[in-house]
């Protein structure tokens, strides 16, 4: 999830009020300083990763916290071994600049960022070592990678003759988005997490059948492929965290919890035009998924052609009933944008609830609004190519930094 600074503030504030009111008042376990993970001989404790996993919880980062502290304090510590091997190790003042940096795109000083983190129950020095390690990392693939990551006028001019094209990645996913019914919120949960083990795509077909509220329960949440692009910004990174077989985290959408199975990808050798915004129109109908109000709304659907339409059916009931919106794809809540992803122009979809389920969301695409070439800026081209082609080789770099380490979990 990208986070903006207003939602990284909210996020920061309240997650920290929460870990306030449950934080355990007694010191902690003597065996929290124990070694959790052995990294080529240097320690992780377990106080370092339910740190980490507290901090990334209130950072409102997409995952499993405690799988995610333990995988980035390994990457670390890799990251770090490189870093003296090369001679580099961030001086106080360039961590303390990273740190007001992180701190700064939520809009606050590294003293009010660490207040908020303290607040939470995170050490201001688990902050630090985690602007370390991205300062020592940051010098290491400079030094390293620079003169590898120069891009040729000939890329530039392809790059911005495609300009507007997105991702030319197609997944094959399944879905399973479960209604949580008044007074269930633990069992679902509960269901959820379980579900979220799974790898079988039958052992999951087998549950979205049992568990799904959407169309595709009946086909066992199985979807056609889709470009990557056309998908919910929030939901492309947890997708591309996933190799074939595995499931998203549970991801808690208004009245239900969404989960997604990663079947395939692939590239499909075409780059289909990046959205700029989408035109859409939500109705709000009395009763949920009552058989009644579902009749009532395939009804409905037949006599709609387009968004328009919806003004003649919700005049003279209350302004709220119809919400009508052209947004960016990344302002647009996470289950409303998965659903219209899966939508043409003037189609309709009856899968979203609002009120505890007691309102059926009566969605309507009304169209997309492409990103044009002309936006695009030659410098900022080059510059993209060039952070990609870095990022390409880090990425490729700390893969064998770490097929190469000794890791021993405890």
């Amino acid at each position: 999830m990208q986070l903006t600074p207003a939602r990284l503030i909210r996020s920061l504030t309240l997650a920290a009020g929460l870990a306030l009111s449950v934080a355990p008042q007694t010191a902690p376990a003597q065996g929290a300083f124990a070694p959790a993970i052995i990294v080529d001989e240097q320690v992780i404790t377990g106080f370092e990763i339910d740190q980490r996993a507290r901090m990334l919880t209130l950072l409102n980062s997409p995952g499993k916290p405690q799988e995610l502290a333990r995988e980035q304090l390994i990457e670390d510590r890799l990251k770090l071994q490189a870093a003296l091997a090369m001679g580099i190790d961030p001086t106080a003042e360039e961590v303390a600049d990273g740190m007001e940096e992180f701190a700064g795109r939520a809009q606050l000083s590294r003293e009010e960022f660490v207040s908020v983190l303290e607040r939470g129950g995170v050490a201001e020095q688990t902050f630090r070592d985690f602007v370390r390690a991205g300062v020592a990392w940051r010098q290491v693939v400079q030094t390293r990678f620079a003169p590898r990551a120069n891009v040729t006028e000939d890329e530039i001019d392809r790059a911005l003759a495609g300009a507007g094209g997105g991702s030319n990645i197609r997944v094959l996913l399944s879905e399973l988005i479960m209604p949580i019914p008044p007074g269930q919120d633990e069992a679902v949960r509960a269901r959820a997490d379980r579900i979220a083990a799974m790898t079988s795509e039958s052992e999951f077909s087998s549950a979205a059948r049992q568990y799904s509220a959407t169309a595709t329960r009946g086909a066992g949440g199985r979807l056609p492929w889709r470009d990557l692009t056309e998908l919910p910004p929030q939901l492309q990174p947890l997708l591309l965290g996933l190799a074939p077989g595995e499931v998203t985290a549970p991801i808690p959408i208004p009245g239900a919890i969404a989960l997604f199975q990663l079947r395939d990808i692939e590239e499909s050798g075409y780059n289909p035009p990046e959205i700029a915004a989408v035109d859409y129109a939500a109705y709000y109908m009395p009763g949920g998924r009552s058989p009644e109000t579902l009749a009532r709304a395939r009804v409905l659907a037949q006599k709609v052609d387009r968004c328009d339409d919806l003004y003649g059916v919700a005049k003279g009931q209350p302004p709220e009933v119809l919400d009508r919106g052209t947004l960016p794809p990344s302002e647009i809540p996470t289950d409303i944008a998965y659903e219209l992803s899966k939508l043409d122009q003037g189609e309709v979809s009856t899968a979203l609830t609002r009120s505890n389920g007691q309102t059926l969301v009566f969605l309507m695409l009304c169209g997309r609004t492409a990103k044009v070439a002309e936006d695009a800026d030659r410098e900022q081209v080059t510059l993209g190519l060039r952070n990609r082609r870095l990022s390409a080789l880090a990425d490729s770099y700390l893969a064998q930094l770490r097929a190469d380490a000794r890791i021993v979990v405890k």
